[in-house]
């Protein structure tokens, strides 16, 4: 694919926002419960779409004192300007069909999607909550050369990267 991109951004990208990332989940009573009482995330807003057989649950971290207007247009519009959301999509039916095998997570060939990432205080003490919730484990943060991070899965097998800024940082411009 060949693409005309220019030598600079274009002065209409500085009012682009990165606000969500969409992950097919296969249960919402299972999936929404672990974003919220686990992650600590809220639930933004949700939306129905009967004749599609689908429904968006848009989750995310709010600043202490944001919470979202009453209003259902001036919530979705809250919702869509939030940076950082995952979009949880369920496809009606799937919670319940035992031929269902899942959706691919990326992180198995063929590889594609990776992870999504947040950002803790505390590694370990994060890392000892989701231990107790029974949380699957990709990475400890004492696994691995990269010390310090962790992985988790969610409950459909994505990929959460668990970091501290500082620590990250450190890691990252090490080899510089």
């Amino acid at each position: 694919m060949l693409l005309n991109i220019p030598a600079a951004p274009h002065a209409l990208t500085r009012d682009f926002s990165m606000t969500q990332t969409m992950l097919r989940i296969r249960d919402p009573e299972v999936s929404l419960p672990f974003y919220e009482r686990v992650l600590g995330m809220r639930l933004l807003d949700r939306f129905d779409f009967p004749a599609m057989k689908f429904s968006l649950y848009f989750v995310g971290y709010l600043a202490d004192g944001d919470e979202p207007p009453t209003d259902p247009v001036a919530r979705a519009a809250w919702t869509f300007r939030q940076r950082g959301a995952v979009e949880l999509t369920h496809n009606w039916g799937t919670e319940g069909d035992p031929a269902f095998a899942g959706y691919h997570a990326g992180n198995s060939d063929p590889r594609g999607f990776g992870h999504i990432g947040i950002t803790v205080a505390d590694v370990h003490a994060a890392c000892q909550w989701f231990e107790e919730c029974g949380v699957d484990f990709v990475k400890r943060p004492d696994d691995g050369s990269m010390k310090g991070l962790a992985f988790i899965k969610d409950p459909d097998g994505y990929w959460i990267e668990v970091l501290s800024a500082e620590v990250s940082a450190r890691l990252v411009t090490a080899g510089r």
